[in-house]
């Protein structure tokens, strides 16, 4: 992949911060100033660290490690699950859950729990139910794949 130029943060408004109201003092070397209560960010500290990132993503790729994609906000959501999948890499597109990487353990069972609903309506099992019951675990389902549904084949915590 080709590194990123100042041209390209810009035209993706990646100079773009926070609100002024919420900062940490620690990241002050990171602001260029503000604007409108918003945050800039110099982007002449974020070029060099980008790139950087850029090599290690690579290297990493290569060598077929896990990569886990994490994009929440609603606008970066249909990106992060299309370039993931394409990538073949699990990804977390809607609510980071509490615990997915440092109690794995837990997140597990959800996963379980979904892939057990999926082999349910495949098999049938969904005709044997009744409505309610039906439309409960339709509910459960959908809530779990919007959660879990990217990390279920992930099979273990992600190298990056």
């Amino acid at each position: 992949m080709a590194h990123v130029n100042m041209r390209d943060l810009l035209k993706a408004g990646a100079h773009f911060g926070h609100q002024t109201k919420y900062w940490n003092p620690k990241m002050s070397k990171f602001i260029f100033g503000a604007r409108n209560k918003i945050h800039i960010i110099n982007l002449e500290h974020t070029l060099p660290a980008l790139n950087e990132a850029i090599d290690v993503v690579e290297k990493m790729a290569a060598a077929n490690n896990k990569i886990l994609f994490v994009g929440t906000k609603r606008s970066a959501s249909k990106i992060i699950k299309e370039e993931a999948t394409r990538a073949g890499q699990p990804f977390v597109n809607h609510r980071w859950l509490g615990g997915m990487l440092t109690n794995y353990k837990t997140i597990r069972v959800s996963i379980k729990r979904l892939r057990d609903l999926e082999a349910m309506h495949e098999d049938g099992t969904f005709d044997k139910l009744t409505k309610k019951e039906v439309l409960m675990a339709t509910r459960e389902q959908e809530k779990l794949e919007r959660s879990v549904g990217g990390i279920k084949e992930m099979g273990g915590l992600p190298d990056a």
